[in-house]
């Protein structure tokens, strides 16, 4: 547990440091480790659901047994970066990207939603008929494993990517891009290639 501790604290501690780095913001870190962590804690209640409660265990034939030890900390190092990787290289990127361009929050979130939805949603039928291969196996560390993989991602693409992570950045506004003077020392670093030229398609953006 205290391993487990260390490890949470490091990967969020890092990750808010460089997500604010990448973004020049203090408000889109928060919400992103947040987002995040929201459908790693939906993998693992339902674990916990099924696996110790039995709780449609008959339905799905898993093996009723106890969470394996070391299954939250994998879990959470797998699913947090599968994660991240959807939410900045795809969707806040792009919004990101946009904003840049307009100056406008709630046409660049709009324009990131739609332009990565299907990308997203593609991922995500892939990576969830993958997982799901571990959960139909025999070996119960595997069907936890596979079903909680499943899950997360499937509770990711289509709940938070599309319907959270959009809200909670059309509420702030503007404010989203807010970055405390104390901080303007931080180092400018953008994902994209290049810069888009006024009046030009961004570097990785639509064909």
């Amino acid at each position: 547990m205290r391993y487990q501790l260390i490890v949470f604290v490091f990967v969020l501690g890092r990750s808010f440091i460089l997500l604010q780095i990448v973004f020049r913001s203090i408000v889109i870190p928060f919400t992103a480790i947040i987002m995040n962590l929201l459908s790693v804690a939906s993998a693992e209640g339902l674990l916990v659901l099924l696996f110790q409660k039995g709780y449609g265990a008959e339905f799905f034939e898993f093996a009723q047994d106890v969470i394996q030890p070391w299954m939250p900390l994998m879990l959470f190092a797998i699913l947090f970066g599968l994660s991240m990787d959807y939410q900045v290289f795809l969707l806040l990127s792009r919004i990101q990207e946009r904003y840049n361009q307009t100056k406008n929050n709630s046409e660049s979130v709009m324009h990131g939603a739609t332009t990565t939805a299907s990308l997203i949603t593609g991922a995500a039928v892939i990576m969830v008929a993958v997982f799901s291969g571990f959960a139909a196996g025999r070996m119960v560390p595997l069907q936890q494993f596979g079903f909680g993989l499943a899950v997360a991602v499937l509770v990711d693409a289509t709940i938070v990517r599309t319907v959270l992570v959009p809200s909670t950045m059309q509420l702030p506004g503007d404010r989203n891009w807010y970055l405390h003077s104390f901080l303007k020392w931080l180092p400018e670093f953008r994902i994209e290639a290049g810069e888009a030229r006024e009046g030009a398609p961004a570097v990785g953006g639509d064909d």
